[in-house]
């Protein structure tokens, strides 16, 4: 795959120039064509970071430093101590689907002035199943919903998507890396927060846990988007009683 026969990746490439930071990954042009490396190793000595190529850049985003499986590829914990050196423009672009797949993609589509954007209610609406219950969430709860498990804690995509007063989030503070529809952890997030709302009460934040908490765990109250929809939903509450 080269930029001749790829729109997207030309016009990555372009944008590109001289350098560029996706996400957590730091993207350099180089003589051999491109240097890839975590964003918190860019000054880091060349030959104090593993050099990796091919299946062991997928690998690199499969896990994070603690060995914790990352079912969400945009989240902000992608492992350090690594760099990666592509030679030419498919490799660039086989590299950067392994670590943020689908993305530049995304941010190509979003470059246009009608970008395919899907709403959470459109979204939910669609849902079949166990997730029809995603459906019947107002907006209140739904929305410290999103704030939760969208914060940039957890993702380093821009949501471009809306709900109710929730409005897309501001360039500039996340990533270029554009949500255009909800993704699977904010489906199954969502069902959980419609299951609480229906008859379990309200958590309040408890101590963080010594033991790792998968990120996707959600029936553990000590989980960290959990912990956030809770602190969301008391913040909100005070607000409209301010």
């Amino acid at each position: 795959m080269n930029a001749s026969n790829n729109p997207a990746l030309a016009a990555f490439l372009k944008a590109l120039e001289t350098d560029m930071v996706f996400c957590q990954v730091w993207i350099n042009r180089a003589p051999h064509g491109f240097a890839l490396r975590h964003i918190e190793d860019r000054g880091a000595p060349s030959e104090s970071l593993r050099l990796v190529a091919g299946a062991e850049i997928r690998a690199i985003a499969q896990f994070t430093a603690a060995g914790l499986f990352r079912p969400l590829k945009s989240a902000p914990n992608l492992t350090r101590g690594w760099r990666a050196e592509l030679r030419g423009d498919d490799e660039l672009w086989l590299a950067l689907n392994a670590l943020y797949p689908g993305t530049v993609a995304d941010w190509f589509t979003a470059q246009s002035p009608h970008p395919p954007i899907t709403g959470y209610r459109e979204f939910t609406a669609r849902q079949t199943g166990m997730y029809r219950i995603i459906a019947t969430l107002a907006d209140e709860p739904a929305c410290a919903a999103v704030a939760a498990c969208c914060h940039e804690d957890f993702c380093g995509k821009r949501r471009l998507w809306i709900l109710g007063a929730l409005p897309p989030e501001e360039p500039g503070k996340k990533s270029i890396i554009p949500c255009l529809e909800p993704c699977a952890v904010m489906l199954e997030f969502a069902r959980k927060v419609a299951r609480l709302e229906q008859g379990v009460k309200a958590d309040e934040p408890t101590p963080a846990s010594e033991s790792p908490i998968a990120e996707c765990d959600f029936d553990s109250p000590d989980n960290s988007r959990r912990r956030r929809f809770v602190l969301e939903k008391q913040r909100r509450a005070a607000t409209s009683h301010a």
